[in-house]
């Protein structure tokens, strides 16, 4: 691990911090489910987040890379576009939990980049095909979350239309434990790797490394704050739902958690960094509409587009702002 003093430390620590509060909010869900069917107990699901969040962290490095060097030209960024960036983002999650609005940590998070990038060094600095296939996956990811979730629940009910239904659901009540493991490992796998790129982006910039290869030190970091924030902060979440249980299907969790799952890896392979939270969230509607189209709640579907729009400029202009009080007084 290189020598991290001033600027770049307090960057690394916002790093960290983002991927701590990541875990914290969004990995435990990926868990929920198996609590709320009794498959186990709060204690056991979290401590189960938490692992294959930290060996999903492990599975590639393709985002971090997409992050640290497919965004913004690393040789135009300096340390304090990293930090401002970060602080975009923290400050965006903030104000929308305020307000109550479903937003992405991973929009926020690039938003902020670019924002403070332009501030920094104009659109010069943004590599526009690298940031047009981010935005075209996190607009099809969601739809593809919906697609897959839809087609899983059709298969299953076509394979199980004759089980009874007490054997179907001892079924997959053990097999839900299986989706929501697969969840949580794709979580970690796609989302940990943010806050790679943008520690390694913060070392290429401060001159600490040539490229935008990530080194194993900061693998290692951010896969525990993941799966430690998971742990922390996904306990309270767990023990809210051990004892105030919402009646789900283990079929539909089944269903929804492997059809997100899916999608989730197969961007993170291809270095595309997308919202977990929308792609799930799409993948359970997919579910719900193979019932009847008046099972779907549809707004939330507006909720997700209308984040998705305002999420992006909103941190963006934060990042900004951020940038240019930063330079002012330093």
């Amino acid at each position: 691990m290189p020598d991290l003093a001033g600027l770049l430390l307090l960057t690394v620590v916002l790093a960290l911090l983002f991927d701590f509060s990541n875990g914290w909010h969004d990995c435990a869900n990926a868990v929920a489910t198996v609590v709320s069917t009794r498959v186990l107990s709060p204690l056991a699901a979290v401590v189960l987040a938490g692992a294959l969040n930290v060996a999903g962290a492990f599975f590639s490095t393709a985002v971090a890379k997409m992050i640290g060097g497919g965004i913004v030209f690393p040789d135009a960024i300096t340390n304090h576009v990293v930090a401002s960036a970060l602080a975009g983002a923290i400050l965006w999650n903030l104000f929308t939990l305020i307000l109550g609005l479903p937003t992405s940590s991973s929009h926020a998070l690039i938003g902020g980049l670019v924002g403070a990038a332009v501030a920094h060094g104009g659109w010069s600095v943004v590599q526009f095909k690298g940031l047009r296939a981010i935005l075209e996956a996190m607009i099809l990811s969601p739809l593809f979350g919906f697609g897959v979730g839809f087609l899983i629940m059709l298969g299953v009910s076509w394979v199980f239309f004759r089980v009874p239904r007490g054997i179907a659901t001892k079924i997959f009540s053990r097999l839900q434990l299986v989706s929501a493991s697969f969840m949580a490992f794709s979580h970690g796998a796609n989302d940990a790797q943010k806050a790679m790129g943008i520690i390694t982006l913060a070392l290429v910039a401060s001159g600490q490394l040539s490229t935008a290869e990530v080194p194993t030190w900061v693998i290692v970091a951010c896969a525990l704050a993941m799966g430690l924030g998971t742990v922390v902060g996904g306990w309270r979440i767990m023990r809210t739902l051990g004892m105030r249980i919402v009646k789900l299907e283990p079929v539909h969790g089944f269903a929804a958690e492997t059809g997100a799952a899916s999608v989730l890896l197969f961007t993170a392979h291809f270095g595309l960094p997308v919202s977990t939270t929308h792609t799930i969230t799409s993948s359970i509607l997919g579910v719900g509409a193979t019932q009847r189209l008046s099972a779907v709640r549809w707004g939330v579907t507006t909720k997700i587009l209308s984040a998705w729009i305002f999420t992006f400029p909103g941190a963006g202009l934060l990042g900004a702002g951020v940038y240019a009080v930063l330079v002012s007084v330093s």
